[in-house]
């Protein structure tokens, strides 16, 4: 699966997990519009989680900016792409450690692709990180279930057993 960025240019260079991944050849930067039709946009707005449904998308988007404008930038995309929303998580990265759902774009993506099946991508996209490892390690038997469940609604109904 192709895995994309839009990039909205709104983080510290240093810390930027998103340019991490493109100077790794891990994913390419583009313009929303730049993408496949049919492809998957992680949206923290979706009204639809992501699961295993989505595996066979061309694409996964992910959007890289601050959470403080999320909204404003995810407002700006209109796109015919499939939105989807990432269950809960805990976010490992130095900036938001233990939070739930305050995750970087690399976990973003790793969550995503562990979900959809992908269990080898998200490992290596988290192994370009000292602290990838402990994204795993704390959501491991979270991810385990939600990549075993067969649609949105099995994905949203572990989220309510966990956190709820």
């Amino acid at each position: 699966m192709k895995l994309l960025i839009f990039h909205a240019n709104q983080c510290n260079p240093k810390r930027c997990t998103a340019a991490k991944l493109k100077r790794h050849g891990e994913v390419v930067y583009v313009r929303p519009r730049r993408v496949p039709a049919g492809s998957v946009l992680l949206s923290p707005f979706a009204l639809k989680a992501l699961s295993k449904e989505d595996a066979g998308a061309p694409a996964l988007l992910a959007v890289d900016c601050s959470w403080k404008k999320a909204e404003e930038v995810f407002s700006e995309i209109k796109s015919s792409l499939i939105s989807r929303t990432l269950p809960l998580l805990v976010a490992a990265n130095p900036v938001n450690y233990g939070k739930i759902s305050k995750l970087s774009t690399a976990e973003a993506l790793a969550g995503a692709l562990y979900i959809m099946g992908f269990r080898t991508d998200a490992e290596e996209i988290m192994n370009k990180f000292k602290w990838g490892k402990s994204f795993l390690d704390l959501n491991g038997q979270l991810l385990e279930d939600y990549s075993n469940s067969k649609n949105s609604t099995e994905v949203l109904k572990i989220q309510k057993d966990y956190f709820f």
